[in-house]
């Protein structure tokens, strides 16, 4: 490595530190606006840098990334747990020379960083999670301005979403208040299961203008983040049809994964496993894999570690689905676990299974196959047959007190 340069990243300004291999050259300070970041490129292309390392400081590098990219650097992105500083010897400056310094010498650990398409891939996505985590905190409000108003109509449905839910609550902006007028709205399935008077109990309510304003605000701002979402789901579907196809026809042969959460895991791990040496360390990154604590023989902890949250709540959404499909091996594994610790640890261990699968799908490029995941071990099978011999001995003598 020629001349190596450590970038230490704040909101407003940039430390910008070199390294030869034998002594630092003098530490710079930048500013964070493009023509300032730009200046600092072509001060370190002016001395021989060839190689960047920053931290990942929230959203600050993104922008400098973006810059230096453009410009030819080959940069390394750093998780600033991996490189602090020796205690009493901290300061930007310092920080800076030491990241130099670390990248110099090898020693640094790059983070993943996926290509343009991706990290665009990636945007969508993410804008797409929150839009929905906003549409059910609207819905939640709807809900409770109902309430308000003694419309229970929501106690009878498990959506709130539903197509009847939502036509009642726009005649009711519309100024409609009768509830036999309402009840044509809900379901036939709805009415029958519940019966008709009841039905129209529920709707039958104490609706005051101020209630109605509120109620018209919220189907308002619904609405509009309906229409974000759909245009996210478009920007996404375009990206993915045109550069993963293959990769997402390859996804959709896991039992549990829609089209959606195909996209999400597509823009979280980049689509490429080159990245990852094992099924392992691709747990690991996902955050579901039990953590390592032991200390003189004992296990302090087994939780599960911080991991890419986007993906590891997109992972838990594909197993709940997966443990509910019909004649899926994940659903009798999920049984069978259930059975000796708590469903939702059960459930987490679906998951990182089924992030093993997507691990294997997606670097050998093969379709999902149920039977690979079935491995015959001479020695289980006969523990397991011993385990059940004597569980149904002890059943027989219960029964026979």
């Amino acid at each position: 490595m020629k001349r190596a340069c450590g970038l230490d990243v704040h909101k407003d300004t940039i430390f910008c530190a070199t390294f030869d291999g034998q002594k630092h050259g003098p530490v710079k300070e930048y500013s964070t606006v493009t023509p300032s970041i730009r200046a600092m490129g072509e001060d370190m292309q002016s001395v021989g840098v060839d190689t960047v390392a920053m931290e990942s400081t929230g959203m600050y590098w993104i922008p400098i990334w973006n810059i230096l990219e453009e410009m030819g650097f080959n940069l390394m992105l750093v998780n600033p747990y991996l490189i602090k500083q020796m205690p009493g010897r901290k300061s930007d400056v310092k920080d800076a020379q030491w990241i130099a310094t670390l990248l110099h010498k090898g020693l640094l650990r790059s983070s993943l960083v996926p290509c343009q398409e991706i990290r665009e891939l990636r945007t969508y996505s993410r804008k797409y999670v929150k839009l929905q985590q906003r549409q059910t905190a609207v819905l939640t409000e709807m809900e409770r301005t109902m309430e308000m108003c003694s419309i229970r109509i929501t106690s009878f449905v498990s959506n709130i979403s539903g197509k009847s839910v939502m036509k009642v609550i726009r005649q009711l902006v519309q100024g409609e208040t009768n509830p036999k007028v309402l009840a044509e709205s809900i379901h036939g399935r709805i009415v029958n299961k519940h019966k008709k008077e009841v039905v129209e109990q529920a709707l039958t309510g104490f609706i005051t203008a101020h209630h109605r304003f509120i109620l018209e605000q919220s189907l308002e701002e619904f609405d509009m983040l309906v229409s974000q979402t759909s245009k996210c789901l478009s920007k996404m579907s375009v990206l993915c049809n045109e550069h993963y196809k293959d990769q997402m026809k390859l996804l959709l042969t896991i039992p549990g994964v829609s089209d959606i959460s195909a996209m999400i895991i597509l823009a979280e791990t980049g689509a490429d496993m080159k990245a990852f040496e094992n099924s392992g360390k691709f747990s690991g990154w996902t955050g579901l894999r039990p953590r390592n604590d032991e200390s003189a023989g004992k296990y302090k902890s087994t939780a599960t570690t911080k991991g890419n949250r986007f993906f590891r709540a997109v992972l838990v959404q594909i197993a709940w689905a997966a443990i509910r499909t019909k004649g899926s091996s994940f659903k009798e594994k999920f049984n069978r676990l259930a059975m000796r610790k708590s469903r939702k640890k059960a459930l987490i261990a679906i998951a990182r299974k089924i992030g093993v699968v997507i691990w294997n799908v997606l670097n050998y490029e093969q379709v999902y196959n149920a039977e690979m995941l079935i491995i015959y071990d001479q020695g289980k099978l006969n523990a397991k047959i011993l385990y059940h011999q004597k569980e149904h001995d002890r059943l027989q003598k219960l029964a026979q007190r």
